[in-house]
């Protein structure tokens, strides 16, 4: 194309905008760079002055092809970064190589039209003129559109937006149809169901546009083509709408990972539940530290660690383990052994060494070794006489405990200022001297995992088998409790014959005063039970008793469960050595009285967090009836700092309503999307992370073995229950779950087996399923979505395999 005239310029020459115009000096740039546009030359505007022919036409189409050519305006202000004249020239597609000269024409004679007069009087004040014309080989686009690398709309950079609509897109850009809109940021979202484009060409477009924002150096305003080769861009110009400044760098790592707070705190949770973890975790978390001797200076110094344990990702709650492993790096003994340390997360991934070699004092050597050990001494004689300790603090806080939720205040009748201090009573003499929960907790973790390293060095599989059989199914651990309720409960309805309607209440039993009676009194003392118990805004069994009444008739339909009676152990068999015998015995007694401390202890924590979820309903009550509220529930969408502000003076804003309907909206926008993963890793600001949505492998393994902990072999049709308010269990189903909590007693009492993909050998499943007598399975990770639900499986309890059996539907 050299020997053309002086009024065709080939595709590489045409870099200069004062001579062919914004557009095609854009697209001779992306050629340049490696985007491959289309093929194209420029004809000069000069040419259509003389009213001639153009010499060098015929050649110049001959070397794009056959046809047909799409024949487009370039003016020297198109595609500026301060005017876009986007839309107010002419463009002809489909164009075959005979009429290219007529085309040609118009497209320049557009640029004297009243449109563009007016857009040049409105916007740029500059003089008519004519513009270059594009000559373009025609992509046969299945799909075309507009992309942005930046939002014109909310001006963020953070994210591409396009338009997408099936063939040509100049229906799209002349506004005569409407497009499949896409927003990308980390995952590709299309504002409905897509059916012009694939998530994974979306993204593929939108790296597209991110890469001509990198060449041209500013975000990007894009038209691009999908044909049977592949993607095209066709034209790239700036976006002249105002966006918001890029931000500056900012490299910090966040990690969250809720995939052990999963258990506590399952699904969406109110900024109300929230807020109360975060007090709770930051005042235990200190006391834990000081228990382990840190020092005071230490810990204050250190109170933005302590006060940021948690996070709040589209409504759930994570661990922000950056922050727990800087508390960590705290303790005595981390620079002995950090490795081993690390496994107190008890996460399922390790730390990245760029948050592992940042964090903490490195590897102690010479005389700083000498000063970690004694650190470490002295934290361990603390322990020990926290440990002589423990009975009194156990004492004391049940005296706390029992003062404060025994002392008679009346929530019905109290006005806000009286619930607000009785919520700083508990605040005050509980949740902020969480001392014998704190010791025990820590006291059992370390007892129970010596004692089965013990158990399992001096006996092999017999030992673990023995602390299995120790530590759970205790009668007087407290989780057990309702399981055998519920069994008595169900033996009176069976004798009698009698029929429960579930949805009716206590009304029910109406008639049946023996059976009322037992019924009342387990609501007395199991009434703050619930399904997802920790979270405030969870109705509890004493307000709504439905799933007691079902699991009482299921127990009655059930028959009579074997339980678990553990044998007493055969010592002298076991450890014919007198003093193996007698530390044996010592060890196992002392760590079985923790791990029963433990159960109860936290059966306590429910009855305080209860009775702080009755003094916030109070105040939503109070709220509503000044107007403050809609309703008395609207009070979980407040924090705690807001409730409590709005009646001791400090709060920010009497328009409780208008915080109250965001956050409902909030809510109900997560409600429809997907949980996030487990983990999320993130760079800046941790107040709105983004994720890749991940991708499950199908795992069609026919065996997988976790933690058995509870004996004995059960085949059956499994039933994943993800929410035991709407789902149910038929009698004699395997129960499939992700975790398990006191709430769900109802399908407990149906179960064959259990399997849950969270737990341990103290979990309450694991407890429940001893009193049953049924076989039970933990930490059997993804088992909700490898078991499928009405399979049939196969669960030894004793081995922990369990065994799908595909055929069997």
């Amino acid at each position: 194309m050299a020997g053309m005239t002086s009024f065709i310029i080939a595709q590489e020459d045409a870099r200069t905008a004062h001579e062919v115009g914004g557009k095609a000096a854009a697209l001779c740039r992306l050629a340049a760079a490696g985007f491959a546009p289309p093929a194209f030359f420029v004809i000069r505007p000069e040419a259509f002055e003389a009213r001639s022919v153009i010499g060098g036409l015929a050649d110049a189409l001959a070397a794009l092809g056959t046809g047909p050519f799409a024949v487009r305006s370039s003016a020297r202000q198109e595609d500026g970064a301060e005017h876009s004249f986007a839309g107010q020239f002419a463009t002809l597609l489909n164009v075959p190589a005979a009429g290219v000269e007529a085309a040609a024409r118009q497209v320049w004679q557009s640029g004297f039209s009243d449109a563009v007069a007016t857009y040049r009087a409105i916007r740029s004040q500059t003089a008519a003129e004519g513009p270059a014309v594009i000559v373009q080989r025609m992509v046969e686009a299945r799909a075309a559109g507009v992309a942005f690398s930046a939002d014109p709309v909310t001006g963020r950079r953070d994210r591409v937006v396009l338009s997408a609509i099936a063939g040509l897109g100049d229906r799209l850009v002349s506004g005569e149809e409407n497009g499949e809109d896409w927003t990308i940021g980390a995952n590709a979202q299309c504002a409905g169901l897509p059916t012009v484009l694939t998530q994974a060409e979306a993204q593929q477009i939108a790296a597209l546009a991110r890469h001509a924002e990198a060449v041209f150096g500013a975000p990007q305003d894009i038209e691009w083509a999908l044909d049977a080769q592949g993607l095209h861009i066709l034209q790239s110009r700036p976006i002249t709408t105002p966006l918001l400044p890029p931000p500056n760098p900012d490299t910090a790592l966040t990690i969250f990972d809720n995939s052990n707070i999963v258990e506590s705190y399952p699904g969406l949770v109110s900024p109300l539940t929230y807020s109360f973890a975060v007090h709770v975790y930051t005042n235990v978390y200190r006391a834990f530290v000081a228990l382990l001797g840190v020092p005071k200076s230490t810990i204050d110094t250190q109170s933005a660690v302590f006060a940021n344990m948690l996070g709040r990702v589209d409504g759930r709650v994570y661990y922000n383990l950056v922050n727990w492993y800087r508390a960590l790096a705290l303790l005595p003994g981390f620079s002995l052994n950090r490795a081993h340390m690390e496994t107190m997360m008890g996460v399922d991934a390790p730390m990245p060494s760029e948050v592992t070699d940042a964090i903490g004092p490195p590897a102690a050597s010479g005389i700083g070794r000498l000063r970690e050990y004694v650190r470490l001494a002295r934290a361990g004689i603390g322990l020990v006489w926290q440990a002589v300790l423990l009975p009194r603090t156990r004492r004391r806080f049940y005296q706390r405990l029992n003062t404060a939720l025994d002392s008679g205040f009346d929530i019905e009748r109290a006005g806000p200022t009286a619930l607000a201090a009785e919520y700083r009573k508990l605040e005050g003499t509980l949740l902020n001297r969480w001392d014998a929960p704190l010791v025990n907790d820590f006291l059992c973790m370390v007892a129970f995992g010596a004692s089965r390293s013990l158990m399992q060095k001096w006996l092999g599989p017999t030992g673990l088998e023995l602390h299995n059989t120790m530590m759970i199914g205790q009668g007087d651990i407290i989780s057990a409790e309702p399981a055998r309720r519920i069994a008595e409960m169900g033996r009176t309805v069976r004798a009698a014959g009698l029929t429960i309607d579930e949805n009716a209440g206590l009304g029910a039993l109406s008639g049946h005063a023996d059976l009322r009676r037992q019924a009342e009194d387990y609501l007395a003392k199991f009434g703050d039970r619930c399904t997802e118990e920790l979270k405030l805004e969870s109705l509890i069994l004493r307000d709504d008793p439905s799933s007691l009444l079902a699991a009482i008739a299921a127990s009655a339909r059930r028959g009579q469960a074997t339980g678990h009676v553990a044998p007493d152990p055969d010592w002298r068999g076991l450890f014919p050595n007198p003093l193996r015998r007698l530390v044996a015995k010592a060890v196992m007694a002392w760590t079985k009285d923790r791990v029963r401390d433990r159960e109860n202890l936290r059966f306590e924590r429910t009855r305080i967090f209860g009775h702080a979820r009755r003094v916030f309903l109070g105040l939503g009550r109070e709220f509503a009836a000044r107007g403050l509220l809609a309703t008395p529930r609207d009070v979980f969408y407040l924090t705690t700092g807001e409730v409590l502000g709005a009646v001791e003076g400090s709060g920010l804003t009497g328009d409780l309503k208008s915080l109250v309907a965001l956050r409902k909206a909030e809510h109900a926008a997560a409600v429809l999307r997907p949980d996030p993963p487990e983990r999320i890793v993130m760079r800046g600001p941790a107040i709105a992370p983004v994720w890749a949505v991940a991708t499950t492998a199908q795992d069609d393994t026919a065996r997988r073995t976790a933690t058995g902990c509870s004996a004995g072999r059960v085949r059956a049709v499994a039933r994943v229950i993800r929410d035991p308010r709407t789902q149910s269990l038929a009698a004699g189903e395997i129960l499939v779950a992700r975790h398990t909590d006191p709430g769900w007693i109802a399908v407990f009492s149906n179960a064959s087996a259990i399997v849950v993909e969270r737990g341990s050998l103290l979990s309450h499943s694991a407890i429940v399923a001893r009193e049953l007598g049924i076989p039970c399975v933990v930490g059997l990770k993804g088992a909700t979505q490898w078991i499928g639900d009405g399979e049939t499986i196969t669960v030894d309890g004793a081995t922990g395999e369990v065994e799908r059996h595909r055929g069997d539907l």
